[in-house]
């Protein structure tokens, strides 16, 4: 038997044997701790009993095949209650297991639901109550709710607010915000974490906290820093953001035939210093040649949102891009829910229901890594990447410029550190449909990284925590030095990083909430 095989047994067996000591005791535990429920078996999902309810409970939110069969927790807790997730905390601090709490299953290495150790999962898929208040601009919020139900019980409110977050609907509002959030206006307004004004979470002693009993150093770590090194988020005050009732799009598509790189070249240069109310990120990937039947080249798609009318659109752009030739027929307004439909890909006619959807699983594995680019790529770097892109035609780019409001903001406003001196964010994704791609597409991907090494920031090179990559590095089971978490903690923090450790190391000095990339604690 092959070394490797014989380890993954030997893990697997002491997990299982752990879990199974454990199972009953965290079960009766749980049950005698709950005060606002007649029966815990609606809460808690075992994957010895409910075999059927498990399963399909695990599976509802995951989102990446990658992971679908990783590993099973002991134990779903479905919270409908604070008190259902205080119990979940101190009845498995008791007995050992590590906790994973999953809001959305948006989760780019799956840490919200896969673990070794034994685990359970604390889902706060049951609290999504969202509270409007229009006149008082803000809104509360609980984090088991999605993106898509958050805006469309604002939009059900008023057409001329609206919250700057991301552009898929099915994203839980938890994870988002925890870890900085962005979409489509935050070059007019900040990050979705910019726009928290309270908190409520649930520590690792059980305690129910809001922004004034927590301290303002644990109210800075949340916002950015991620949620799950430090408690469960139960719900977030935000702050709701003016939005005009007339909004416009266009995309403008270029391929390689068509001067696709040098339009780029130019956009590098100009996109995030446009006024910020236009939003103009440039979608990269393989399309079909202009040409009917001469096969397949890389397309660069420009998307726009602007927050306002064609008319003071138009001389924007003949102004900054007037190759484009860009006139009204080109442009779509509307209002603002309309662009995030238009956005998430759905019609702009259809009905608003749809942003309420969490479709079941899709057949879809993929892997992603992000980069922050300072100063434009050159042509040549440019060349190199389209050949590397038209290898895969599965894979896509999605660039995001900086500037506008991002560059106000001090980097240690929050924990999220990327505000000044980026001209744009990279996102890279492969997407594939069978297993047995998976370690082929892990390389082509690690290849392209490796590849953009001498084009983006440096010193550390940059990475954005909400598109966790696990190839920057990783905890240990146990406790993790400062210094080696350091590897991919500065990544997506840079100087906030040693901060976030002095609050981790306050709040929970025990390190209880840990994943593989956690935030640790400094050793004693």
């Amino acid at each position: 038997m092959a070394v490797s095989n014989l380890l993954f047994i030997l893990i697997v067996s002491a997990c299982a044997f752990t879990s199974n000591s454990s199972h009953e005791s965290f079960q009766q535990c749980f049950s005698s701790d709950l005060q606002h429920s007649n029966s815990s078996l609606k809460l808690i999902f075992s994957r010895n009993k409910n075999t059927s309810a498990y399963s399909s409970l695990l599976q509802s939110s995951i989102r990446n095949l990658r992971f679908l069969n990783s590993s099973e927790p002991l134990f779903i807790v479905t919270a409908f209650h604070q008190s259902h997730v205080q119990a979940a905390i101190i009845c498995s601090k008791k007995y050992g297991m590590q906790v994973r709490i999953r809001s959305g299953g948006h989760d780019y290495e799956g840490l919200s639901y896969v673990s070794c150790v034994p685990f359970i999962i604390i889902d706060l898929v049951n609290l999504q109550s969202i509270s409007i208040d229009i006149g008082n601009e803000s809104a509360w919020v609980e984090s088991g709710a999605t993106l898509g139900e958050l805006y469309y019980n604002i939009a059900k409110k008023s057409n001329v607010y609206g919250f700057p977050a991301g552009s898929c609907p099915t994203v839980g509002v938890g994870g988002h915000l925890s870890g900085g959030g962005f979409g489509t206006i935050f070059r007019k307004h900040g990050l979705a974490a910019d726009n928290v004004v309270d908190a409520k979470i649930v520590d690792v002693n059980g305690k129910l906290l809001d922004r004034k009993s927590m301290g303002e150093d644990l109210f800075w770590a949340i916002r950015g820093g991620g949620g799950s090194s430090f408690g469960v988020i139960l719900a977030w005050k935000i702050r709701l953001v003016p939005i005009p009732p007339v909004v416009t799009i266009f995309g403008v598509e270029k391929t390689l035939e068509q001067g696709a790189i040098k339009h780029l070249q130019k956009w590098q240069t100009i996109a995030n210093k446009l006024p910020e109310d236009l939003f103009l990120h440039a979608v990269v990937g393989v399309a079909d040649a202009p040409a009917k039947g001469t096969g397949k080249t890389v397309g660069v798609l420009f998307n726009s949102l602007f927050l306002g009318p064609a008319e003071k659109l138009l001389p924007l752009m003949q102004d900054s891009f007037p190759e484009w030739g860009l006139e009204r027929n080109n442009c779509s307004e509307m209002t603002w829910i309309e662009s995030v439909l238009y956005f998430a890909g759905f019609s702009t006619r259809g009905p608003l229901e749809v942003l309420l959807d969490r479709p079941p699983l899709v057949d879809i594995f993929f892997k992603a890594k992000s980069d922050y680019v300072k100063e434009p790529i050159s042509e040549t770097g440019l060349e190199g990447l389209w050949k590397r892109l038209e290898e895969k035609e599965s894979s896509l780019l999605i660039l995001t410029p900086y500037g506008g409001k991002m560059s106000d903001i001090s980097d240690s406003e929050t924990p999220f550190p990327h505000r000044s001196g980026n001209l744009y964010e990279i996102q890279y994704l492969v997407t594939w449909s069978a297993d047995k791609e998976t370690e082929e597409h892990l390389r082509w991907m690690r290849r392209l990284y490796a590849y953009m090494t001498p084009y983006v920031s440096k010193y550390p090179r940059e990475a954005y925590l909400n598109y966790k990559d696990l190839d920057l590095g990783k905890n240990n089971n146990g406790n993790t030095s400062y210094a080696q978490a350091s590897g991919w903690g500065l990544k997506y923090f840079k100087n906030n990083f040693k901060r976030l450790v002095h609050v981790k190391t306050a709040i929970d000095p025990a390190n209880f909430f840990k994943n593989e990339q956690s935030i640790p604690v400094f050793s004693s």
